[in-house]
């Protein structure tokens, strides 16, 4: 089996080498954005043609939020742009394809985890880039699976634990939002989720949604950095309000994860079990 993986550098893209090297069944192809410039799409196509995958792991996305507020136009163009283009080739030569999508797809305002066919509406420009590139993908290769996530962390990256550890080792004091809420994806676990995906017998395309489990705040996240690093810093619970940013946020983007579990008979672990685990690798 031919695997090529998008985003090689990524939290999520890092974890797929990580676990994919043991795997002497599988030829995997792993592509920076020098490999595969997905700001310019016209490329993509011939790239793929050349490695000729049996599965596409598309996990590379412009993902810098805030930014992408004063560059709409090339987080259109890598997120929304370039995934139909390798859509387009995973339909033209029945490819598998496994692409990674966000919680920005929604707007914040449910009170209940969020299931697949939840209304979506993005309050941010990275939002909407991603759900384009979702319905790009849909139209184009139905038979593609996508997958949503939310709060993605890593050992590999820059992510808010390890920004949490590097404050709370430099400042007394910092201060957390406490009433944006979801729950986070330790990269590894998704990761595993997707490589138990591929080699399930039952390929069954559309929508999943995957996150840790548990329901927390970045406070509650924050707070369980502190407790298991054993830090002395003081952590303030601030609301949305006091930290403004250029790009909106979800308040609420706790994900469902029924379908993914029955479908794919996958055992999801809890987020502090993650968080912990992710940690004790750091050390």
């Amino acid at each position: 089996m031919k695997i090529v993986i998008t985003g090689s550098n990524g939290q999520l893209g890092s974890e797929l080498q990580e676990i994919l090297k043991s795997h002497s069944d599988k030829d995997c192809v792993f592509l920076d954005r020098s490999q595969l410039p997905l700001d310019e799409p016209a490329k993509i196509g011939e790239v793929l043609a050349n490695l000729d995958p049996d599965v596409i792991i598309h996990a590379a996305a412009y993902t810098a939020v805030d930014k992408a507020e004063s560059e709409e136009t090339l987080a259109d163009t890598v997120n929304h742009l370039a995934s139909a283009e390798i859509a387009k080739y995973a339909a033209a030569n029945k490819v598998k394809l496994i692409a990674v999508s966000t919680d920005y797809v929604f707007d914040g305002t449910s009170s209940q985890a969020l299931k697949e066919d939840a209304a979506v509406d993005p309050i941010n420009v990275y939002g909407l880039s991603k759900l384009r590139g979702e319905e790009a993908i849909q139209r184009i290769e139905p038979n593609a699976i996508i997958i949503r996530t939310s709060w993605v962390y890593s050992t590999y990256g820059n992510n808010f634990v390890k920004t949490m550890i590097r404050l709370m080792t430099e400042r007394e004091e910092i201060s957390v939002i406490n009433d944006q809420v979801g729950s986070p994806t330790y990269a590894y676990d998704l990761a595993n989720a997707i490589v138990s995906i591929i080699e399930s017998k039952d390929w069954k395309p559309g929508i999943y949604h995957y996150s840790n489990e548990g329901e927390i705040s970045w406070f509650d996240f924050a707070s369980a950095i502190k407790e298991i690093k054993q830090f002395g810093c003081k952590i303030n619970a601030i609301p949305t309000t006091a930290y403004p940013t250029p790009a909106k946020r979800p308040k609420f983007s706790l994900l469902d994860k029924s379908k993914i579990k029955s479908d794919y008979n996958l055992q999801i672990p809890e987020w502090r079990a993650s968080l912990e685990l992710m940690i004790s690798k750091l050390n």
